[in-house]
């Protein structure tokens, strides 16, 4: 029997198949290449100290971790001095003193203040006379969260603004002059898959917002530094095992499969540092953030919405 040509709408959707399969291809591509190169010297590259904000818990003390195991001697930034303490002394121990740390105890939420002043005064200290070639900006406040703007304390919404962008500014102002004099360093800013998945992201929206101002400022940076051999990264996370969610939300709400370990996170961004103006390090993660462009906006609206009532439910019947 002789067969007919295939009707017009298998071509097309054949077409369409194939051609979703090969962007899908060619988005994936830049890691495989990725982990088939040999990782780079990042100390050698950009400097032998790195500042990390943030560094005492969740994806902060996994990237401290991961640049101490790089060679890189280690400014640690955080408002608590037992907990810097303790993980200064944590990573000195894992490397037999051959990592030296230094110690910053900063309470970001005072920047624009005359505590704050005394913060940016010893971090200055803390910089000065060495040679900083990193500087990974992971400090974050996500809470309030999961509550209508109106139900959120108005001051706790200024603090979360004062760590998320203001204080993100400053620490990278006290740094960024002495790389430009250098001509070498890197910058990592970490923003929110927030921004860069989805176009709204309801009753987290402060927090998400201080995400898109940072998101911002590290492509401009980027575009500014880049001819003066400094490196600018957004690095995005999207749902990772640290304390930004409660467990309670973690428990009910989230599939194990599209959550990352900090420590498999941050191994992978350690990776992607000079790659590009932004990156979502974890390869799951970034299919994930392809995906969600094939959805259409009212829908993430809806989804992002309900889900998220959902959260403000969950922390309303813990209370």
């Amino acid at each position: 029997m002789a067969t007919g040509a295939a009707p017009l709408w298998f071509t097309s959707l054949a077409g369409l198949g194939a051609a979703y399969l090969t962007v899908v291809f060619l988005r994936l591509l830049p890691y495989l290449a990725l982990y088939l190169r040999r990782p780079k010297d990042l100390r050698r590259c950009y400097g032998e100290w790195a500042v990390v904000t943030g560094p005492t818990t969740g994806l902060g003390r996994s990237m401290a971790m991961e640049l101490a195991r790089r060679g890189f001697n280690l400014v640690l930034l955080d408002l608590d001095r037992d907990n810097l303490r303790e993980v200064s002394e944590a990573i000195r121990e894992a490397h037999a003193g051959a990592v030296a740390t230094r110690t910053v105890v900063f309470d970001l939420s005072t920047v624009g203040t005359g505590a704050g002043e005394e913060g940016m005064r010893r971090l200055r200290e803390a910089v000065d006379g060495v040679e900083v070639g990193m500087l990974v900006n992971n400090a974050a406040v996500a809470r309030p969260g999961a509550l209508y703007f109106h139900e959120a304390d108005v001051e706790r919404l200024v603090a979360m603004i004062r760590v998320n962008a203001m204080a993100l500014t400053a620490v990278t102002a006290a740094v960024l002059p002495a790389m430009a004099r250098r001509g070498r360093g890197a910058i990592v800013n970490v923003g929110s898959g927030s921004t860069v998945a989805v176009p709204s992201f309801p009753l987290y929206t402060v927090y998400s917002s201080s995400k898109r101002y940072v998101e911002q400022l590290s492509k401009s940076l980027y575009v500014e530094y880049k001819g003066k051999g400094i490196d600018v990264q957004l690095q995005v996370p999207f749902y990772v095992h640290t304390n930004m969610l409660s467990a309670a939300i973690k428990d009910r709400m989230l599939l194990p499969a599209f959550v990352a370990t900090a420590g498999d996170y941050t191994r992978a961004a350690a990776r992607w540092v000079g790659h590009g103006h932004i990156a979502v390090p974890d390869a799951g993660q970034q299919l994930q953030w392809f995906l969600a462009a094939f959805v259409p906006d009212f829908a993430h609206d809806w989804y992002r919405l309900r889900k998220h009532l959902q959260h403000r439910a969950i922390l309303w019947n813990l209370i």
